[in-house]
């Protein structure tokens, strides 16, 4: 079981990315993924998630309205597109996984824990 995540960068405050998150070893069609990131001297906090099944989707408060979350299950992959990128979005992010759909209690939803297999990380950095 493999997670590649991908796109990251330097991008000024405004600007957009748009991070890959390939799978290989495993078909996603049956995960849940979501993605986290970690700014220096941070804790690891939880960015968004997607279901399999009905692909339902969950933000954090603090990218809602900015971030968009989707999978392509042909392709095994789930990208997260960030729009309105902020200095505060800095950090390494990483995606992971979990069997079927995204933790349903809000209280365990960012939960590092809650999840099994990580990928690598990708730096994201906003900055003019």
């Amino acid at each position: 079981v493999q997670l590649q995540a991908s796109g990251g960068g330097l991008v000024q405050p405004g600007g957009s990315l748009r991070l890959s998150c390939v799978a290989s070893g495993f078909a996603l069609d049956w995960y849940a993924i979501a993605w986290f990131r970690q700014a220096p001297g941070k804790e690891r906090e939880g960015v968004s998630c997607i279901s399999s099944g009905d692909g339902r989707t969950y933000y954090a408060d603090s990218v809602k309205g900015r971030f968009t979350i989707s999978r392509d299950n042909d392709k095994n992959t789930v990208y997260l597109q960030m729009d309105s990128l902020e200095s505060e979005d800095t950090g390494v992010y990483y995606c992971t996984t979990r069997p079927r759909v995204c933790p349903i209690a809000a209280w365990g939803r960012w939960r590092p824990d809650e999840y099994v297999d990580w990928g690598q990380g990708t730096q994201v950095t906003v900055s003019s």
